[in-house]
This record gives C-alpha cells, structure tokens and sequence, in this order.
C-alpha cells in the first residue's frame, strides 16, 4: 500500500503557556527586561538587503547596531540558557558578505562559546545570474557557559545500525548504539533524514507554504521548534527580539514553552497575534514537524522537460 505524505495540520489542543508580543524597538524594550530571564533566545535578525521592514544601511553600521542587541541579549540570557542566532548573506553589488562568519566574531568577543553552526537547506529561492544560487542560511547556537541545557533525548533520531556492537574491548558483543537513538549531526534535513544526514532540509516561506503571511522572510515554525525541544524544559521562558509574524512564539506554544516576542512593525504584530489567537483555537494551519520534502514524480508535468526545449537537445 503506498503511503501518502501527512496533509498540512490544524492543531486541536489548549496551550496554557504564555504568549506575550511587544510593539516597539528592540533595544529600547531589551532594556526592560530582568537578568537571566529567558533560557533561551531565537532570532533570524534583519539582513540589511533591503526588505520593507529594514533601512539599508552600511554593513559596518549594520553591525554595530546589532553588537548593542547582542549585549542586551546576552544580558537577559540565563547561564544556562542559549542564543541561536539564524542568518544568511547580505549581498551588495554582486558581492557576498557572509552573515554568520561577522556575527561569530561578536558573539565570541563578548564572551559566548560557539556549540553548533547548524545548515538549513531549502530546495527554492531566488536564481543568481552571475554567481550560484543560494539554497542556505545558517543558525550559530551559542551558550553563555558549559553548563547549559541540552535534552538529546527530545531530539534522537533512530538508529541507521541498531543491532551494532562492539567487536573489541571489554564491551566486545555488547550493543553499542543508545535503544533511544543516536545523536544528530549539525547538518540536518527532515526530522528523521534530517538529523541523521546532518541538513536541515526545510521549506522557505514562500507563496505555496501553509504558513504564509504578508512578511517577506518568515521564519518556518519547524526550524524553530528542534531548537526549543533540544535547548529549553518545558514552562521555560523564550525570547524572540525580532519577532516578524510570530512564528518562534508559535513554536513555543505548540511545545509548552513561554514566549516573548518584539516587533516593530505594526502589521506584523496584528498578524502575528491573530497567528496566535488561530493556534490557541486550533484554527492555525501549519507545515507539520515530521513532513517529507515534496518530490515530484517523474509523470508530473513540472517534472517533465517542456517540448520547446526538445529541439535544443537534438541540436546538442
């Protein structure tokens, strides 16, 4: 029998956890805050390319800017709390200034340790005429000590060998693998793929994703929610300092986490409550955790090479 993809879910429970998004600016509202007060930080900041909710700006001022953030951040993470920390590449007249290779050399100068630089792939995007197109952002998951939270057990994947033993030693004959699963890798694709190969193969926000609002760059609930089951316990307190349409807060939720978001723009935040209003009612349809990458068939019409091009590869 063949199986068929999981459809996108409508999910029907309650979510007693908090959820709380300010208007307003991000360091101003930061400053507000308690010490230590959130466990852990997820963001995909502004990439200073020129999106409506940002002013382009020098990459120097740019970051400078966000060093303030950062330390603000890092203020109000616990000692055993983490920063992940999600970007891509800021472009400027063809040329590209990797986002991540910036930011570590802040994070690490005010102090923080580097654990993972973990790879989202996405299938589609923009196509480049003059370099390779771009099919990755990075996240830089960082923690404020060596004492920080980290539940392996909430994110095994299954083992690829798990009647494996040790052929040597005094464990010789023994099962070597954990009956729970192994450890992901820091590349990852799609829940069990995904955390086995290492790649993070996960579905932009783009015009077909369930999840689409009116924000330009959303982040995927799904990239969100490995990194609050692995980095957070349940009831902690999350915080997104630029939050767009919610989807950290969501992810939270759905996990029985607390959230804070900040936003600036004021559509975004009317989305992002009616997004959370949706959720809490069960009425907020979303691109389940554990669905495969779409593959089309090769009977698909998209997946066929149209007959205008026959030509050309006869001429070839």
């Amino acid at each position: 029998m063949e199986t068929k993809e999981p459809i996108d879910q409508f999910l029907e429970y309650n979510y007693p956890n908090k959820a709380e998004l300010l208007l307003g600016d991000t360091l101003e509202e930061l400053k507000k805050f308690d010490d230590e007060k959130f466990n852990l930080i997820i963001t995909s900041p502004p990439y200073n390319v020129g999106k409506e909710y940002e002013t382009k700006t020098s990459i120097e001022k740019y970051l400078q800017f966000q060093e303030k953030v950062i330390k603000e951040l890092i203020r109000v993470t616990s000692n055993l709390g983490s920063i992940c920390w999600q970007v891509g590449n800021y472009v400027e007249k063809g040329e590209v200034f990797p986002l991540d290779i910036y930011y570590y050399q802040i994070f690490k100068k005010l102090g923080l340790k580097l654990r993972n630089r973990i790879i989202w792939h996405f299938g589609h995007g923009l196509h480049a005429r003059n370099r390779f197109s771009g099919r990755y952002e990075t996240i830089l998951w960082f923690t404020k000590s060596d004492n920080y939270i980290f539940n392996l057990d909430d994110v095994r994947v299954p083992s690829k060998y798990p009647g494996k033993r040790y052929f040597k030693g005094k464990k010789k004959g023994q099962i070597s693998g954990n009956p729970k699963g192994k450890n992901p890798s820091d590349i990852w694709e799609i829940v069990v793929n995904d955390w086995e190969t290492g790649l993070w193969d996960i579905p932009n926000v783009k015009s077909n994703h369930p999840e689409k609002t009116l924000h330009p760059a959303q982040f995927p609930v799904e990239l969100v929610e490995r990194c609050v089951l692995a980095l957070t316990n349940k009831d902690d307190w999350l915080l997104d300092p630029f939050a767009g349409v919610g989807s950290t807060m969501i992810a939270a939720l759905k996990n029985n986490r607390n959230s804070i978001g900040i936003e600036k723009e004021h559509d975004y935040v009317k989305t992002a409550n009616e997004r959370i209003k949706n959720l809490r009612e069960g009425n907020l349809k979303l691109r389940p955790i554990n669905k495969p990458i779409h593959q089309p068939k090769p009977t698909d019409k998209v997946a066929q090479v149209p007959k205008e091009w026959l030509s050309l590869f006869e001429k070839a």
